[in-house]
């Protein structure tokens, strides 16, 4: 998965398993110590933009997975050279899209955004299918 796809980053640094968020917020918050940690201890600029960025990114993953993908079923966070990685894995199979935002009569209607933000936020999106079901979607937010 993850570690099978360089994102041309130059810094090795160690890869740490991350416990599985129950909810967005455990795992926003999770993310926001681990660049804090990553940015301090490998003298890594980390904008303040990066790090609201990856937040983001993560909120939308992890609401996906509760929301449409039956669970958070796995969670990983990384920081190096090349930016904030963020995976997110559920049970379900079903690839994420972007769904309309309003109804036939052009009412508005809530959800549907979330997939488009991280797409524009990410620098690398990827999709994977995993070995026992369900997937895992990791996303790069570069290191501005």
């Amino acid at each position: 998965m993850l570690e099978d796809h360089p994102t041309g980053s130059t810094a090795v640094l160690p890869h740490i398993r991350r416990p599985v968020p129950g909810r967005p917020a455990e795992a926003r918050r999770t993310v926001e110590r681990v660049v804090k940690e990553r940015c301090r201890a490998h003298a890594l600029t980390c904008p303040p933009e990066t790090v609201e960025d990856a937040l983001l990114v993560t909120s939308e993953l992890a609401t996906n997975a509760l929301v449409h993908g039956g669970g958070i079923t796995g969670f990983d966070v990384d920081v190096d050279s090349g930016g904030v990685r963020v995976s997110v894995s559920d049970r379900s199979d079903a690839l994420p899209v972007a769904a309309r935002t309003g109804d036939e009569d052009g009412s508005a209607r809530p959800g549907g955004r979330g997939w488009p933000i991280v797409c524009r936020l990410a620098r690398d999106v990827r999709v994977a299918e995993l070995p026992r079901g369900g997937k895992c979607i990791t996303a790069v937010v570069p290191l501005h």
